[in-house]
């Protein structure tokens, strides 16, 4: 994932600050994060769901709104309605840089938020809503406490999340009269609802409504044990995860994104400089990432250097004897190979000539199901051995390198 700073104007000129977070090739879709109440988009909900929709292809607006973060204009002028505006704004300006969002995604108040100004970005076919409100009232509970003070003073400093917020008569006059029911109906949107039973800010009840009021398409996931914030990463992970299969269906594939971004035969490998050995693997149109893990410094974010050596040999093992077995009519029904990689000291190998250096070894465990006699396994196994992947890795493998520039630049 690469990220860029991505400002634009709300409906007063202010400037807000965003975050586009970017898939390392070239976008097949655009996402519009918002965000809940008082976080900003540098939550951490927000930036894990939008690494793993980027790692799927998939672009992610982030941004500040009014008041909050890094974005100019002052916290107690802002409402439901303008953050409304502010989302609108922040899909104007993406449509007129990049490409419109194709989909919207709202987590808490984010998520009410989303569904009020959808009708407002026509080229938005899918919503997914995180936690959120069937009603922007309900954000009033974060304050109920204060809420007579505020409207008889008209102004009072309350505190959120540990923070002080100056929260406005208006304010509460907005989110009462804003009413999503009929914006909900209305949606003409693929809609997924994402809400945890045991959520404690935003109860389960408000994911029910907003369920039953909406038409088909329409689909819910209970993310159980998950807290309102998302807080546990695995959580995080799993609505991104959900998000992308589901957002298949629905959106706008950029044409020009779909086409493969290396030949047939050549394997891209580059750094994401997330964390410190974050690498995408790109292959056609396919794309993996490798990493190393927790223990060595790593996020354990995808497959090692090694575990994908193995994985070669490993499933071309499976593939040669596959097709030999077929070949043969062999009541071969499935293959599983295991493999490990280690280093053992050359005193250990019979023929070595320097007892002294460290010699790499592939233990492969191969198992083979169906009525297969000692023969026919005798024979599988020898054809193991002349797998492709196997005769490169015994053999005397020339590796040349040489520098070349990026014909892939970050922008």
């Amino acid at each position: 994932m690469r990220t860029e700073r991505f400002e634009f104007s709300n409906s007063k000129g202010e400037q807000l600050a965003a975050r586009l977070d970017l898939p390392l090739g070239a976008p097949v879709a655009y996402a519009l994060f918002a965000h809940c109440f008082t976080c900003g988009k540098n939550n951490l909900a927000a930036r894990r769901i939008s690494e793993r929709l980027a790692e799927t292809g998939i672009a992610v607006l982030c941004f500040d709104f009014t008041g909050i973060g890094a974005s100019e204009g002052e916290f107690a002028n802002t409402n439901f309605s303008s953050n409304v505006a502010d989302l609108i704004a922040a899909a104007d300006h993406l449509r007129k840089t990049r490409a419109a969002p194709s989909l919207l995604i709202g987590h808490s108040l984010g998520g009410a938020a989303v569904l009020a100004a959808a009708e407002g970005i026509g080229e938005a076919r899918a919503i997914a809503t995180i936690a959120a409100p069937s009603d922007p009232a309900h954000v009033t509970g974060l304050f109920k406490d204060d809420v007579d003070r505020i409207r008889a003073q008209g102004e009072v400093e309350v505190s959120l999340a540990g923070r002080p917020f100056r929260i406005r008569r208006e304010f509460l006059d907005d989110v009462a009269e804003r009413r999503l029911d009929q914006k909900i109906a209305n949606l003409r949107k693929a809609l997924l609802i994402f809400h945890s039973p045991t959520d404690a800010t935003v109860g389960i009840e408000n994911a029910s409504h907003i369920f039953t009021t909406a038409k088909h398409p329409k689909s819910f996931v209970s993310v159980a044990g998950a807290d309102h914030l998302l807080s546990n990463k695995d959580d995080a992970v799993y609505v991104a995860n959900v998000i992308a299969a589901w957002a298949s269906r629905y959106v706008d594939k950029r044409p020009e994104a779909m086409k493969a971004e290396s030949e047939p035969g050549v394997v891209l490998v580059r750094e994401t400089r997330e964390g410190k050995f974050q690498q995408e693997v790109v292959s056609g149109p396919h794309r993996l990432l490798a990493d190393e893990p927790e223990k060595v410094g790593g996020d354990n974010s995808g497959p090692g250097p090694y575990d994908f050596l193995l994985a070669g040999l490993g499933a071309c093992t499976s593939m040669t004897m596959r097709l030999y077995a077929d070949f043969k009519k062999l009541p071969l029904d499935r293959v599983t190979v295991r493999l490990t990689h280690s280093k053992v000291h050359e005193a250990d190998c019979e023929n070595c000539e320097d007892k002294k250096s460290m010699l790499d070894r592939i233990e492969r465990i191969i198992t083979m199901e169906g009525a297969l006699d000692a023969d026919q396994r005798k024979r599988l196994l020898e054809i193991a051995d002349k797998c492709p992947v196997h005769r490169t890795l015994t053999s005397k493998i020339d590796i040349r390198t040489r520098e070349q520039i990026d014909p892939y630049p970050s922008s």
